[in-house]
């Protein structure tokens, strides 16, 4: 029997309720699209039509994985961010739209050298090398699949010629001093984890979410490395949980840092801690 790309997508839409997921509507649009290899904007285009027996499969493949909570990202392959498109994968944090107030504060000054610590997906760092035309970035992550990963995004958006992507334990493999540090540190508490969504607490890389303790040790070692780091009159930028700007921005204050401030997100809640150094 043959089904119409409108008869699946109702059908899939059906089954993502039934498995309890966010917007089922939405992810089963958008899985169709990626299984016809078009647009999701071409989608209704479609929707009279009869699938093939191979889209047709292809797609009750990916709505088995979304009804299980694979997220749509990992299973498409790529995430949109800060108005780019990013190849992500179950090695890299998805980028996260309320990462993009990190961007913007900072973009709010001009930097030369940018340091990204945990530089995952790239997301943080491409965009920044992107934006900032003539800016120098080096990029470290414990971990090597991050690593290449950033790598194929950093060429995917022509900014590898001044990208340096290493493989660092933090500060380890890092030297010289930069007029920008930034980073997305893992800052969920162990006693948190069990809190997350199914999607992120199955599927993404456990290093980048939690330290395996308070979840604040990241900043505590950040910190501690901005002395040697960051330039005279540089600034540090982290991304935080919403409960955790006091804490950090003590630690920044500690360290020596001044203009030491809490800004929030879109939804108003507590998500990056900026300093500078005098």
């Amino acid at each position: 029997m043959t089904t119409t790309a409108a008869q699946a997508m109702v059908a899939a839409t059906a089954r993502l309720r039934a498995a309890g997921v966010d917007d089922p509507a939405r992810d089963a649009r958008v899985l169709l699209a990626h299984a016809a290899r078009i647009e999701a904007a071409r989608v209704t285009l479609i929707a009279p039509e009869e699938l093939s027996h191979e889209v047709a499969e292809r797609y009750d493949q990916l709505i088995s994985l979304r009804a299980i909570r694979v997220p749509v990202s990992h299973l498409i392959g790529e995430r949109d961010f800060y108005g780019r498109r990013f190849k992500v994968s179950a090695d890299v944090l998805d980028p996260r739209p309320e990462t993009e107030t990190l961007i913007e504060a900072a973009l709010s000054e001009p930097f030369e050298r940018v340091l990204d610590l945990g530089v995952g997906s790239g997301c943080i760092l491409v965009t920044l090398l992107a934006e900032q035309q003539g800016a120098l970035g080096l990029g470290v992550d414990l971990s090597e699949a991050a690593c290449l990963q950033a790598s194929a995004n950093a060429v995917l958006h022509r900014v590898e010629a001044r990208a340096d992507i290493r493989q660092s334990d933090w500060f380890s493999a890092v030297k010289g001093q930069f007029d920008l540090i930034v980073s997305n540190p893992p800052y969920i508490a162990l006693n948190e984890m069990d809190d997350l969504s199914e999607e992120v607490r199955e599927h993404e890389p456990q290093m980048a979410l939690t330290d395996g303790a308070d979840g604040l040790s990241a900043y505590r070692l950040i910190c501690a490395g901005l002395e040697r780091h960051l330039a005279q009159g540089g600034r540090v930028l982290v991304e935080i949980g919403p409960t955790q700007g006091a804490a950090v921005a003590e630690m920044m204050r500690a360290a020596g840092l001044v203009e030491v401030t809490v800004l929030p997100d879109l939804d108003g809640r507590d998500r990056v801690v900026l300093g500078r150094n005098p």
